[in-house]
């Protein structure tokens, strides 16, 4: 089916931002420094994921930002916020 592949691709790029915010935050980061590291991740993707970064951290932000700053792993995040499957 034509909508089964975009699952697939958010989840991954779901995955991705919250590597990448991780990386970005460092070590122990509080909520400004997950904050500004969300706004580069999206940056850092190029313009056609950027948008969808954008509205995806949008949506769900503070997840985002309490899920980095509790070190969780990033696939359990986006599997709570039902945006991965299990």
């Amino acid at each position: 089916g034509a909508g089964s592949g975009r699952g697939k691709k958010i989840c991954s790029l779901c995955v991705k931002i919250l590597e990448q915010v991780r990386e970005t935050a460092g070590e122990d980061p509080d909520e400004a420094a997950v904050d500004s590291a969300l706004g580069k991740v999206c940056r850092a993707l190029g313009r056609r994921l950027s948008r969808v970064c954008k509205s995806l951290v949008k949506k769900y932000r503070e997840k985002i930002s309490e899920a980095v700053q509790n070190g969780e792993e990033p696939r359990d995040v986006c599997v709570a916020m039902g945006i991965c499957k299990d």
